[in-house]
């Protein structure tokens, strides 16, 4: 597909948008880069699916590097969820092929809404005795501010494989089921679960985005106006995170996915 130069200048300026948004909350961007894919360009879904994991791996290195500055990510933690998102991941790849345009804006829609909802209804009540701790993770961030926290380490496993299988299936990184686990039912701090999001989403999205580009699913074109924007939109979101309540990263995240998703269903 032939692109006018106003359209690649649109594109990166999608790009930045959703790496901007993505890194704020810790979901990579897809969830704000598909719906324009959707809306102003005639792509099957499997393209738009491939072209966003593709993009959300640029996205995830740049908002991992600032991260990684502020010294706020759970690198221990992140390999063992990561050990389980890459084969849901791959699994995900291969069953969004069978994605009609009409099953796929309804899908996407009904995820997005049902995480915003429970974002909305839960946002500052972690369910603190959902499961006994197996581990506990205690560092000093860039800021020294010391941060101490308990988890369940299987379940986090548990839910990370189906959240590796939702992000390739969607291409929305999966952000929206890892950041609000990690925060309400594991106990991490949204700061740092936001950070530790977007670093196991980049080991997760590298083995997906090579699933989608082995099944030709990843329209280079686009990709390579999209994934610049990203990478800058990633490094101005993680640095504006830093100093965002925690409340407030929640609520940006709960009212986005809902606006979204409405739109989407009513799409399909």
């Amino acid at each position: 597909m032939d692109l006018h130069w106003f359209d690649g200048m649109g594109l990166f300026l999608i790009g930045s948008l959703a790496g901007f948004a993505g890194a704020i909350v810790g979901l990579g961007g897809g969830f704000v880069m598909i719906p324009f894919l959707i809306f102003l360009y005639q792509l099957p879904p499997q393209l738009i699916i491939g072209t966003s994991m593709a993009v959300l791996f640029v996205n995830s290195i740049s908002s991992s590097i600032a991260y990684s500055r502020q010294k706020r990510i759970d690198y221990q933690s992140s390999a063992w969820f990561a050990l389980m998102m890459v084969p849901g991941s791959i699994i995900g790849a291969l069953l969004a092929e069978q994605f009609t345009s009409k099953l796929f804006f309804t899908v996407f829609g009904l995820f997005l809404m049902s995480v915003s909802v429970f974002l909305l209804l839960k946002p500052n009540q972690p369910a603190r005795r959902f499961l006994t701790p197996t581990v506990t993770r205690e560092f000093v961030d860039a800021a020294g501010q010391t941060h101490t926290y308990s988890y369940h380490r299987g379940f986090g496993m548990i839910v990370s494989f189906f959240t590796g299988f939702i992000s390739s299936l969607l291409g929305i990184g999966g952000g929206s089921i890892l950041v609000p686990t990690m925060v309400l039912l594991l106990l991490f701090p949204p700061h740092i679960a936001t950070a530790t999001s977007m670093f196991t989403i980049m080991l997760s999205a590298l083995v997906g985005t090579l699933s989608h580009v082995a099944l030709g699913n990843v329209a280079w074109i686009f990709a390579l106006f999209l994934a610049p924007g990203a990478f800058l939109g990633g490094q101005l979101g993680a640095r504006v995170a830093a100093k965002l309540p925690a409340k407030t990263l929640l609520r940006i995240l709960a009212v986005t996915l809902i606006l979204v998703g409405i739109r989407l269903v009513a799409k399909g």
